[in-house]
C-alpha cells in the first residue's frame, strides 16, 4: 500500500477516494494539507453515525453523545492519534473502534477540555437525524460493538451507492439510475421490468441488461470500498462476508 503521494496528486477523484482510507489517515497524520484535510473530512462524514450509535448504546444521553462524537473526531485530528495509526495492525474499522474505546475511557477530562469542539475543527454531525436514526435501532438485540459494526457496514454500502449514482450522473444517466435502483436495492413494492421499461422508454430486455450491468458495477465498487479499509487486499473476501453478516444481524 502506498501511503505517500506527490503534491500534484489529488486525493479525490469524481467524488471517490483516489487513495485508500489508510492512505488518507497516514497522510493526514504526517502533514496537514488542504487535500488531506478534505479527504479526511469526507471520511468522517461517511462514518460519523456508527460512532454516535456506539456512544449512545454505551448509555450516554443525547447531548453527551453529540459532544463525545465531536470530541472524538477532534481527538483524532488534533491529538496525534493519526500519527500513531499503523495499518499493519489491522482493518480501518478496528482502528477507529479501538481509538474510540480509548477516547471514551478518558472522556470526562476531554469533555472539559473540548466541550463542543473547544475551538478545534468541527466535524459534520446532523444531530437531529442522528437521534431519529438511533430511535430506530433494535433496543435489546445488539451491544454497542455489534451496533457499531452493523452501522459501519451500512455506511459503507451507502458510500458504494453514492459512488454508483455519481458514475451514472457523470455519464448523463441519472434518470436511468433512479429508474433502476429499485432492482438493485430490493425495495418493498418493487415494480416489474416491464413497468420500468415503459417509464424509461426502453425495451424490457434493455432494462434487464441495464440492471445486470448496474449490479456488476455495484459489486465492483463494493469490493473497491472494502479494499480501501484494509492493509492487505487478500482479506477482501473475508471482510465482505463480515460486512454482510453485520448487516443481517
Amino acid at each position: 500500500m502506498r501511503a505517500e503521494y506527490s503534491d500534484s496528486e489529488s486525493l479525490m477523484h469524481g467524488g471517490a477516494f483516489a487513495t485508500t482510507h489508510w492512505s488518507v489517515v497516514l497522510a493526514a497524520g504526517e502533514r496537514n494539507t488542504p487535500r488531506s484535510d478534505a479527504a479526511l473530512d469526507q471520511l468522517c462524514r461517511a462514518y460519523w453515525y456508527p460512532i454516535y450509535a456506539y456512544i449512545r448504546r454505551q448509555g450516554y444521553g443525547v447531548p453527551d453523545a453529540q459532544d463525545l462524537t465531536q470530541g472524538f473526531f477532534a481527538h483524532l485530528l488534533s491529538r496525534g492519534t493519526l500519527r500513531r495509526a499503523n495499518p499493519d495492525r489491522g482493518k480501518f474499522r478496528s482502528f477507529l473502534l479501538g481509538s474510540l474505546k480509548y477516547f471514551l475511557a478518558d472522556e470526562l477530562a476531554r469533555l472539559q477540555a473540548q466541550k463542543r469542539g473547544g475551538g478545534c475543527m468541527m466535524v459534520f454531525l446532523d444531530a437531529a437525524s442522528a437521534e431519529d436514526r438511533y430511535r430506530m435501532e433494535p433496543v435489546e438485540q445488539m451491544d454497542a460493538e455489534k451496533l457499531f459494526e452493523r452501522r459501519w457496514a451500512l455506511a459503507l454500502l451507502d458510500r458504494v451507492l453514492e459512488r454508483l449514482e455519481a458514475d451514472f450522473a457523470q455519464e448523463g444517466k441519472s434518470r436511468l439510475f433512479q429508474g433502476l435502483r429499485q432492482f438493485l436495492l430490493g425495495e418493498e413494492g418493487v415494480g416489474t421490468y416491464r413497468e420500468a421499461a415503459a417509464a424509461l422508454g426502453m425495451t424490457e430486455g434493455g432494462v434487464k441488461v441495464a440492471v445486470h450491468r448496474m449490479r456488476q458495477r455495484y459489486r465492483e465498487l463494493f469490493r473497491e470500498e472494502i479494499v480501501q479499509t484494509l492493509n492487505d487486499p487478500a482479506e477482501a473476501e473475508e471482510e465482505m462476508r463480515h460486512v454482510f453478516a453485520a448487516i443481517s444481524r
